[in-house]
């Protein structure tokens, strides 16, 4: 049996378990994974982070001249995802409360790219850097290019997919479906069916450059907050705006918080807190 150590941190109460394996020994199963996320049987998190050094990863390791260390993240069935919004200030506030790093503004890696991470009052921000609509064409000529079914809803919705170096799928809910109504314990159907799956997001306008938000991640269903999701449904509310010059910085209210959102052109940035809440040893089960 392999005991390893373990934190556990969260950022907007998007959960996660952080493994710490500095110079990349460590062979994670996608089993060993998903035991770790389970809520019951493990730890539980929306996902798991394993901490390692960039240049012990092979996949990544053209990035290690900018970045020392790699956000390893995994969704909580195990299956691999380019990065994670809030997890990157998990993972910056785990780097910083240990010593790992000893600035306050300072480069991580990911499956998406190098990401610059800077500090802030009661918490971090984080460029995301480039987003884009995954169907321009299209979306330009409809303003919408995709519809998504939700379990229990008979009518399909139209939506905007989106790519932050992750795929999002953005509906608009209108005035006639409440938020809190949805039903999200199965994942939303999005056609066309995106390759790879998609994270879907759902939200409501509050009022001027403010919106609330549900979100169904792909591999770990219905959480609490997501960060590039939380992005992403500003983006596409801004972009059925019209784009307004005087909308760039967004809140989003989450169910586990609010999370800040400012549009840059073609890029974007994300800034909420992150909290590491416990330190302890699991003993990975035998396979």
């Amino acid at each position: 049996m392999t005991r390893i150590p373990f934190t556990k941190g969260h950022g907007t109460q998007n959960d996660f378990v952080l493994v710490p394996d500095h110079d990349g020994t460590l062979n994670l199963s996608v089993d060993d994974v998903a035991f770790l996320c389970d809520r019951r049987a493990g730890i539980g998190g929306d996902g798991m982070i394993r901490v390692v050094r960039t240049a012990a990863v092979p996949e990544v390791a053209a990035l290690a001249g900018e970045a020392e260390w790699f956000m390893d993240y995994r969704n909580a069935d195990g299956s691999l995802a380019e990065m994670c919004g809030n997890g990157t200030r998990v993972f910056a506030e785990y780097l910083r409360s240990r010593g790992l790093v000893a600035s306050e503004q300072f480069a991580i890696a990911t499956r998406a790219g190098v990401k610059e991470m800077v500090s802030v009052p009661h918490g971090w921000a984080v460029e995301l850097g480039q987003w884009r609509l995954a169907r321009e064409e299209e979306a330009e000529r409809r303003g919408m290019d995709s519809v998504v079914q939700v379990h229990g809803s008979p009518d399909p919705l139209p939506a905007l997919s989106l790519d932050l170096g992750n795929p999002h799928t953005v509906v608009a809910l209108p005035p006639s479906v409440h938020l809190g109504s949805l039903e999200l314990h199965e994942a939303p159907h999005v056609d066309p069916h995106p390759e790879h799956g998609s994270n879907v997001e759902f939200v409501h306008a509050i009022e001027h450059a403010h919106i609330s938000m549900r979100v169904h991640e792909r591999g770990s269903g219905e959480t609490r907050s997501c960060g590039t999701g939380a992005a992403a449904a500003a983006i596409a509310t801004w972009w059925w705006g019209g784009k307004p010059e005087g909308q760039l910085d967004w809140k989003v209210d989450v169910r586990g918080g609010t999370l800040g959102v400012h549009i840059k052109g073609d890029e974007v940035a994300l800034s909420g807190p992150a909290q590491l809440v416990a330190d302890g040893e699991v003993d990975l089960p035998q396979r």
